[in-house]
């Protein structure tokens, strides 16, 4: 399950957002701190493509791909110096797969904080950055040491005097020159500003109307290290208190399509490069998610490990193709099924059966 963790200034609708992707109810209050603890929820992802499958193999349990996300207290500037409540919550997400800005774009005369998302994205940036820098420092100062007895540590030690450059000069790892392979090794330093990034911009109802000009001044501002989309959280939230069909009318009555969950799902895969592929049959029919480029006994260990370690081979055929031949049983009779080894690529949509002995 991929994880995403959520962070932003007070009052920027950060657990409004949460609560409006998860269905949950945690406190979002019009005041500063009212998330001292972190919420941790969970999300299904929606896809058209799960539902016919199921009915074509009349599944008695039809299980959709899901999404962690984790709301953590909100930051202020200053927060690395122990402002506010300090930065004590941001260990909630450093193992997160990808990073969430909120930033406010909204004014509200009864509810405090600043309405500009450029200052939010400045301040937040800030507060990581500096968390960063001493995190890296003090592993810095460890792997000097023991590099000297394993040398194989060395390439940990020249990315982490990199990062330190980098940061030092304020600059967050997502936003700088260091290449994949120094990314990489800083990951087991589980680096906040080393994750990918999804900003979203919470606007005001009364912005809907002109939200890709609110949004504007953010996306030339990471031009392009980020994804950028606009989010009107006030109205999401509302909605979400709705049954899964009534709130399908509500978003169609607001303007707001498919919702916040069905956008943000699909910057998210884009983001994080994931893709799609189903198990099918009378007792399940499931999504499950992988990499783009994932070779066919990994996709089969996002089922179990042992499906990876044992693997023989794999089964496979397009949803489309399935769909259109009528089954299971109905494509095999037609030479529609292919027999893939190992060297398998995954391609989003693929309907799979794994072999394997361990």
């Amino acid at each position: 399950m991929e994880r995403f963790g959520f962070v932003g200034l007070p009052n920027s609708g950060k657990s409004s957002l949460y609560n409006a992707l998860t269905g949950s109810d945690a406190l979002a209050a019009p005041y500063a701190f009212a998330t001292i603890d972190s919420n941790v929820g969970v999300a299904k992802v929606s896809d058209p493509r799960l539902g016919v499958l199921g009915e074509l193999s009349g599944s008695r349990v039809v299980t959709p791909a899901s999404v962690q996300f984790t709301d953590i207290g909100g930051l202020v500037e200053g927060a690395s110096r122990g402002e506010g409540l300090g930065n004590r919550f941001l260990a909630g997400i450093r193992e997160v797969d990808a990073v969430v800005y909120v930033l406010r774009a909204f004014v509200a005369e009864d509810v405090p904080g600043l309405s500009d998302p450029l200052e939010h994205l400045r301040i937040l940036e800030l507060e990581l950055t500096l968390a960063d820098l001493e995190a890296v420092e003090n592993r810095l100062a460890k792997r000097r040491k023991a590099v000297i007895q394993d040398s194989s540590l060395g390439s940990e030690v020249a990315a982490l005097e990199a990062a330190l450059g980098v940061l030092s000069d304020g600059t967050p790892i997502y936003r700088s020159h260091l290449s994949d392979a120094q990314r990489a090794a800083l990951q087991e330093s589980f680096l906040l500003t080393n994750r990918p990034v999804l900003a979203v911009v919470n606007v005001g109802e009364d912005q809907l109307g002109h939200a890709s000009e609110v949004v504007a001044p953010v996306a030339a501002e990471l031009s392009g290290q980020a994804v950028v989309m606009a989010v009107c959280v006030q109205l999401e939230s509302e909605a979400a208190q709705f049954s899964a069909d009534e709130r399908a009318e509500v978003l169609q009555g607001l303007g707001l399509g498919e919702g916040a969950l069905g956008r943000f799902s699909h910057a998210a895969y884009d983001l994080l490069g994931l893709r799609t592929f189903f198990t099918t049959g009378e007792k399940e029919t499931r999504a499950w998610t992988f990499r783009l480029g994932a070779l066919a006994p990994e996709a089969a260990g996002r089922i179990h490990s042992d499906f990876q370690r044992g693997f023989i081979r794999a089964e496979v055929i397009s949803c489309q193709e399935l769909l259109s031949a009528g089954g299971w049983a109905q494509a095999k009779e037609q030479g529609l099924l292919r027999t893939e080894g190992k060297d398998y690529a995954v391609v989003d949509g693929d309907v799979m059966e794994f072999r394997f002995n361990v």
